[in-house]
């Protein structure tokens, strides 16, 4: 087993939810900086098929099949990408699932389905990955996070409450490695709605197909707003497109406003036209033996922005950055008095 450092170029780099989306995205940046990537997923042909993107990109990749809600096959992945790649350097949570439905609709196994992946997986592979970085004093955690880690939305409660559980233990962990003056470091990415094919896999009991709320921005976006966070992490949060800062800071100023707002549109923001036919991925990985690779993009490449200022002025902060932040968050605000007077 190699103990010596990862040199920067050649970090040794876990992705947890691999196999679509942001994590997929994710994991082909990293490669593509020369770094060695194991990939956790559940779904094998979606872990094959991210391995090769990874290899194409110029990293050297590493297979786990694994859920993440089972704390002992995680410490054992962690274990394997040691053994494998080298002491881990950055370690990233991604993986989640979801059900879109009102609450009152939603069984509570699948609420605790949801909890125990997207809440508890996070937390899983924090302890997987503190327990090599903490002996070491060295190493970034990277919690992917949301604006609906701050702001509840319907129709996502178990999502919305895992999110804001990640908020709240990552905060916690972060005063305590500041405490002990660690060399460990942690940081969160705050992501605004992504164009990922979780819509056409999550659990979905609305009349409409699933879809993001507009602005959509492409996986590629939030992947480099990850690996920047993972070389940055002395920030504490990272937020990624105009709509997570305006939605954030409305949030902070008019939150009553903002409930009123969400309860008139974001129910049907949320629908496309279309009826859900396809396989769920609560219980079973839909890119496993009998399914197909997703890939990183879902189905709206027509409209998902690649890119945009804010992104760039979060990670280079200053009073222009928020400046233009400030003034987004005051846009919101009064747009949301105008809406909820009408």
């Amino acid at each position: 087993m190699r103990t010596g450092p990862s040199r920067r170029g050649e970090r040794v780099v876990v992705v947890t939810g691999a196999t679509g989306g942001v994590g997929r995205a994710t994991a082909r940046a990293f490669a593509a900086r020369g770094d060695k990537v194991a990939l956790l997923a559940r779904g094998r042909e979606g872990l094959a098929a991210a391995a090769d993107d990874v290899r194409r990109a110029g990293g050297e990749a590493l297979v786990i099949a694994v859920d993440v809600s089972d704390p002992r096959a995680v410490e054992h992945a962690a274990q394997q990408a040691e053994d494998t790649l080298g002491p881990v350097d950055v370690w990233v949570n991604n993986a989640f699932t979801g059900v879109f439905a009102p609450f009152t609709e939603v069984a509570p196994e699948e609420f605790r389905r949801v909890t125990e992946v997207t809440y508890l997986g996070f937390v899983n592979g924090t302890r997987a990955a503190l327990r090599h970085m903490l002996p070491r004093d060295r190493g970034t955690i990277v919690q992917v996070g949301s604006a609906l880690a701050y702001r509840g939305i319907p129709l996502q409660a178990a999502y919305c409450g895992a999110k804001h559980a990640i908020q709240g233990f990552n905060e916690s962990l972060r005063c305590e490695l500041l405490h002990a003056r660690s060399g460990v470091r942690t940081t969160m990415v705050q992501l605004p709605g992504v164009n990922t094919p979780q819509f056409d896999w999550v659990l979905n009991r609305m009349p409409g197909w699933a879809r993001p709320v507009a602005p959509v921005y492409q996986p590629e976006v939030a992947a480099r707003a990850i690996v920047h966070a993972a070389s940055h992490a002395r920030r504490r949060e990272y937020w990624v497109g105009g709509s997570t800062a305006a939605t954030l800071i409305a949030n902070a100023i008019v939150p009553g406003l903002l409930d009123r707002y969400l309860a008139r549109t974001n129910v049907d923001a949320q629908q496309d036209e279309g009826v859900p036919d396809g396989p769920a991925n609560l219980w079973e990985p839909v890119d496993g033996p009998r399914g197909k690779d997703f890939g990183a993009h879902g189905r709206f490449d027509d409209e998902a922005k690649g890119g945009g200022p804010q992104p760039w002025l979060s990670r280079n902060r200053g009073w222009l950055g928020a400046a233009v932040t400030a003034g987004a968050g005051a846009l919101a605000a009064r747009r949301l008095t105008g809406a909820a007077r009408r």
